[in-house]
């Protein structure tokens, strides 16, 4: 087999279309504009580690605050994982932000976390383990960010960004692209899903 015969391997994942927010515009692996977007591959492997390299519109700065709440501000992109979702999910959440004001709509970010004050050319490294105590760990160029991390959680999952406006994020899952090392040798790049064929 000549190397124009092997799979190119940046066409292993994608953005996915059907299962993210159709406020969102994708290109290859980046994301822009303002909502959900999941990558097309659950996370099979007992640990695993990927990145989101962002970059800034105008040297643009995502907001944050110093209240009690700074890692939940709702104007901070957030990076993790997220269940599968659907253009149904999308619709119904239009649907009741218009209407339920008071109601404490699921937006499909519960394994996401949202992260201050991200700049252009911050990479957000996310590590997942599903063995034993299963969690989603947080790094901001290269510094684990304990304080929100994410444990005991259960069912596929999907690594996720809900991006807002003026940023664009790109998925990175090959480690010769990889900005940062993951937190322990036991995260590995991410694989995609093995089925039968």
């Amino acid at each position: 087999m000549t190397d124009q015969n092997l799979p190119n391997p940046s066409f292993q994942f994608i953005i996915s279309r059907k299962m993210s927010s159709p406020s969102v515009t994708i290109s290859g692996l980046t994301v822009k504009g303002e909502g959900l977007a999941l990558v097309d591959v659950s996370m099979e492997q007992d640990a695993a580690y990927w990145e989101w390299h962002v970059t800034a519109e105008d040297g643009k700065i995502s907001s944050g605050d110093d209240d009690e709440d700074f890692f939940n501000n709702d104007s901070a992109l957030k990076f993790g994982v997220a269940t599968k979702k659907n253009r149904e999910f999308y619709s119904a959440i239009a649907n009741m932000s218009e209407h339920d004001d008071d109601v404490n709509v699921d937006d499909g970010t519960k394994l996401m976390r949202g992260i201050p004050n991200v700049q252009d050319g911050d990479t957000i490294g996310v590590a997942v383990q599903q063995c034993d105590l299963p969690m989603v760990q947080f790094l901001l160029n290269g510094e684990p960010m304990h304080e929100i991390a994410i444990s005991r959680f259960r069912g596929m999952v999907f690594p996720s960004v809900c991006v807002k406006e003026g940023f664009t994020v790109k998925f990175v899952w090959d480690e010769d692209e990889f900005k940062e090392m993951s937190p322990h040798v036991r995260f590995g790049p991410l694989i995609p899903e093995r089925g039968l064929i």
